[in-house]
């Protein structure tokens, strides 16, 4: 496995550096908008009192705004918040810069979400005699080419996981450093949840075999945590909390599943048509980023979370391997009619529908793909790759699919704060940094 590879490519003489920018799209906002600076934001993929809030801002964090509230329960807390819709395109080219600028200092940058990135500096340790000045000269080549207001705090330990713990520290705007000498100073005064990874759950598991706190957990022995965690992700949190590496992403590693998901809004849940049109847009995503990466998923999972927070999925097992976005919807509502009628009940898609996933999985590159003489879906494959091509190389709106021309508002771009991959490849994706 990769992880035990990893867990023994660094050690505590290691240097590894991360960036985590703060209030990101927020931020980003108040950088283009001056009108917006030192106010309380919050960033909404959709306007309205029942849009969620995907990036308050630092100003509003102040007041105990948090990421996922609905905008009426942030004006409770703050009633001068200001509602900011989301513009993705704009936090992509936010996020190249950032990256740009980080890979001056040292090629072995990755980005491990659309607003952190870390480094491995291990190899430039003669080169970068002071590694807090380093920072700093980072902070202000940022502040240069993004602006004054895209701050990040940096964090720098031996492995990647004590980097990022080290940016929660400070912020915003912090630099901290994590060594084998203060590394219990640090931890002694968080909780065990307050660790990246754990949950309640584990924190009850841990606190029952006697772990009462992250620096009993960094002193427990590898036998006793795999105990408490079941197996082999024991000895990943050891070897976390005694600077070995097992997070460092491998960019060379291949897709093992790729989602796409939407909370839904109020307006939304009250029409069919508006909930359909929504999964029609997650599975077009999702042949997008099948496209991209030219692969074809032979396997496909689809979530709904209802309001009373209950759920229903179902998991799909294609004949042939699938990449037509119609196909994947087409799948799905078979499972879901064949349900409904079996349980002589309502429809899945209701108004008590708060959030739909779909997952596709198990892939097949297209230089695999086999297909019978008269195969109808040679041209439809090849016809799909060609109009991926032409919206890279004029524009994604150059050519579309008459399902991309629905619901306008329902199709609206979207980012996630873990959508980078698809940003990096031979062939650029020129057309996600497209205005919609």
């Amino acid at each position: 496995m990769q992880a035990d590879n990893d867990t023994n490519s660094l050690s505590p003489q290691s240097v590894v550096m991360y960036v985590d920018m703060n209030s990101f799209f927020a931020s980003c906002e108040q950088q283009d908008f001056p009108e917006l600076r030192g106010k309380p934001i919050g960033v909404c993929t959709y306007d309205g009192p029942h849009a969620a809030v995907i990036a308050p801002s630092i100003e509003a964090k102040r007041f105990g705004v948090k990421t996922g509230m609905r905008m009426s329960d942030c004006r409770m807390l703050c009633p001068q918040i200001i509602p900011v819709t989301t513009r993705p395109h704009v936090y992509r080219q936010y996020h190249i810069t950032i990256m740009e600028v980080l890979a001056r200092y040292c090629p072995e940058v990755k980005a491990k979400s659309i607003d952190e990135a870390v480094m491995n500096l291990t190899a430039y340790k003669l080169v970068y005699h002071d590694f807090h000045e380093l920072a700093r000269k980072i902070k202000a080549d940022l502040r240069e080419k993004c602006g004054e207001v895209v701050t990040c705090s940096i964090g720098i330990a031996p492995n990647s996981f004590l980097a990022k713990l080290a940016t929660e520290i400070q912020k915003p705007n912090g630099l901290i450093e994590i060594t084998p000498e203060n590394v219990d100073s640090y931890l002694g005064k968080m909780k065990l949840t307050d660790l990246p990874g754990i949950a309640r759950s584990n924190e009850r598991r841990l606190q029952m075999i006697g772990i009462k706190n992250p620096v009993d957990m960094r002193h427990a022995s590898q036998s006793l945590l795999r105990k408490a965690f079941g197996g082999v992700v024991g000895h990943y949190w050891h070897s976390r909390l005694n600077f070995k590496e097992v997070d460092l992403y491998n960019p060379k590693q291949a897709y093992r599943a790729m989602s796409a998901a939407r909370t839904i809004s109020r307006q939304q849940r009250e029409s069919y048509q508006a909930l359909d049109s929504m999964l029609i847009s997650l599975c077009t995503r999702l042949e997008q980023r099948l496209v991209k990466q030219r692969v074809f998923c032979r396997e496909m999972s689809f979530y709904i979370g209802y309001l009373n927070q209950t759920s229903w999925n179902v998991n799909i097992r294609f004949p042939q391997p699938v990449q037509d976005a119609m196909e994947m919807r087409s799948y799905i509502n078979e499972r879901m009619q064949e349900f409904e009628q079996s349980r002589k009940v309502e429809c899945l898609l209701s108004s008590q529908t708060r959030y739909i996933n779909v997952v596709v999985q198990n892939f097949v590159t297209d230089q695999y793909m086999q297909y019978s003489l008269f195969d109808n879906r040679i041209q439809k494959d090849k016809l799909r790759k060609v109009m991926y091509e032409i919206k890279d190389k004029y524009g994604k709106n150059t050519v579309r699919k008459a399902t991309e021309t629905i619901q306008p508002k329902v199709m609206k771009d979207a980012i996630g704060f873990g959508s980078v991959k698809d940003l990096y490849s031979d062939h650029f994706n020129k057309y996600l940094l497209e205005e919609n």
